[in-house]
């Protein structure tokens, strides 16, 4: 008899099977959900993207018009009429600057779940964070420093 399974006890009452007896010395642990089935429905769900995704390119390459004209074949089809080189130079101020607001936002997100458990880690978790902080405070001075943060 497996477990959970009933059987008949005195009286013709039904009663379950126990999970560890001496009648039944080696079952003993609740069994594991199989989750293999979980894989085939992650593959199918693949599978189905993929499919749908190329029926929609071809359709779309198949229905979209192919007549290029004298504006299609344009730089631009914004309408402006393109001034200079393609390959003009680009200051990479902008750049830094991004990247150093990436860089402090990301930041500021790590703070966000040690602000949530200020309360239960302790004075050594308060001691890190001002160390993190001071590290940020250097970094955003040396940022200063070389002018990262002056908007032309």
């Amino acid at each position: 008899m497996q477990r959970g399974s009933t059987k008949r006890g005195i009286g013709g009452n039904l009663v379950s099977a126990p999970v560890c007896s001496h009648e039944y010395p080696y079952v003993g642990f609740l069994s594991v959900p199989d989750y293999s089935l979980s894989y085939v429905y992650v593959f199918a769900f693949f599978v189905v993207g993929a499919i749908f995704v190329t029926a929609l390119l071809t359709l779309s390459r198949l229905v979209a018009p192919r007549k290029a004209t004298k504006e299609k074949l344009r730089t631009y089809e914004s309408g402006e009429e393109p001034t200079g080189q393609a390959w003009g130079r680009y200051p990479t101020h902008f750049y830094v600057f991004a990247l150093l607001f990436v860089v402090f936002d990301v930041e500021v997100i790590f703070l966000f779940p040690w602000a949530v458990l200020f309360r239960s880690l302790g004075v050594t978790a308060l001691i890190e964070v001002i160390v993190f902080i001071a590290i940020l405070v250097v970094g955003l001075y040396y940022a200063w420093k070389k002018y990262a943060l002056n908007w032309y």
